[in-house]
């Protein structure tokens, strides 16, 4: 009996050990078991696994920005709608030189009162009637616009019986005006919509600057043809060369960088040298007329001063003067620009009158070329 019951408790004893061993195979295949009592089981991933389910932080930082960047560029059209539907609605404010865009920045003595950018024709053209820095340099020449328009329609409808041969002298003065009118309607229209964007300001400055070439070339058409009356071929040779020169400077003013800041002296250079260039012929009818009838008959008195108005306001201009020694005090009112407005009309003016008293002389001698007693 005891032996039996010996072999059977082996038999048993065998019998546990091989269901124990079977149970830690099972569970080795499940998986470590908790080391603390009450901490759920959690099978390990593989790196397969873990790479598809668990994103790096890199690939988080590009899902974020992929998610922020639509959001920010909705923000910015929404920033943009609102301040382009403020302009619209005339409820922009000027802003200090400092905080304009750089193709804004063009005279860094003005401190205050400039335009923001305004990408509205509308509301670029309200602002003809508000406030700013451009507000002097917009009327100045819009006035003068109107003025030169009447002029020009005024003399256009004069009988002919006031001229020797009327087509020519019309076709002449007609030249000078439509130069004129030209010339400040794009600088009145220039100064209206630069703030548009940079394109409209490129587009304009440049008709703008073609404008005040093509002034100086008209200028000189009815002075050459009253003054070289009788001198048909100097008139022709020198009419020749001012055409030349003026589309010149036409083409120089294209460049795009002809507008900047830093190439404010070589537009005064060039616009000056197209202007003294009359000196030659000057010179020419001062020598072979005599000194007293140039200053009389010539009317080289008021020829004179018009050069004088155009070098002055030329040179204002270009230096600045006065708000570069009163930096702020002249933002809105008498800055270089203004004054070289006001003085660029006053010569035109004056040389309306010069050249008028040039046709009535020659119309006084019936077309002859010479006549003492008037002297």
């Amino acid at each position: 009996m005891s032996s039996h019951r010996g072999s059977v408790g082996a038999q048993g004893s065998e019998a546990s050990t091989s269901n124990m061993e079977t149970d830690s195979v099972e569970l080795a295949e499940l998986g470590p078991l908790p080391e603390e009592k009450g901490e759920p089981v959690i099978a390990k991933p593989n790196e397969a696994e873990e790479k598809q389910t668990c994103p790096g932080p890199q690939e988080e930082e590009e899902e974020e920005q992929v998610l922020t960047l639509p959001l920010q560029a909705h923000h910015a059209m929404e920033k943009m709608e609102e301040f382009v539907h403020k302009v619209w609605e005339g409820r922009w404010k000027v802003i200090p030189y400092e905080v304009l865009p750089e193709w804004l920045k063009d005279n860094d003595y003005l401190l205050h009162g400039h335009r923001p950018p305004m990408p509205s024709f509308r509301a670029c053209f309200k602002s003809i009637f508000r406030i700013h820095t451009e507000t002097g340099n917009i009327w100045t020449h819009l006035l003068g616009f109107v003025l030169f328009l009447f002029l020009g329609i005024l003399t256009m409808l004069r009988p002919n019986a006031y001229f020797i041969i009327p087509l020519q002298e019309k076709v002449v003065f007609g030249m000078f005006f439509l130069s004129a009118v030209l010339c400040l309607s794009f600088s009145w229209l220039f100064h209206t919509v630069y703030c548009h964007s940079e394109k409209v300001s490129q587009t304009f400055s440049k008709l703008d600057y073609s404008g005040i070439a093509l002034l100086i070339m008209g200028s000189f058409v009815p002075w050459l043809y009253y003054s070289f009356y009788c001198s048909p071929q100097p008139r022709l040779i020198y009419l020749s060369i001012i055409c030349v020169l003026g589309i010149s400077a036409i083409i120089v003013a294209q460049w795009d960088q002809f507008a900047t800041p830093e190439h404010r002296p070589t537009r005064a250079a060039v616009f000056l040298g197209l202007g003294l260039s009359g000196v030659v012929p000057t010179m020419h009818f001062t020598i072979t007329e005599g000194f007293v009838k140039a200053t009389t008959v010539g009317q080289m008195g008021w020829i004179f001063l018009m050069a004088v108005l155009y070098i002055t306001g030329t040179g204002l201009y270009a230096a600045r003067i006065p708000e570069r020694f009163f930096p702020g005090k002249f933002d809105i009112w008498f800055q270089s620009h203004q004054i070289f407005h006001v003085l660029v009309v006053a010569a035109a003016f004056v040389h309306f009158y010069g050249v008028s008293n040039l046709q009535e002389f020659r119309y006084g001698l019936k077309g002859g070329c010479t006549d003492d007693s008037l002297l």
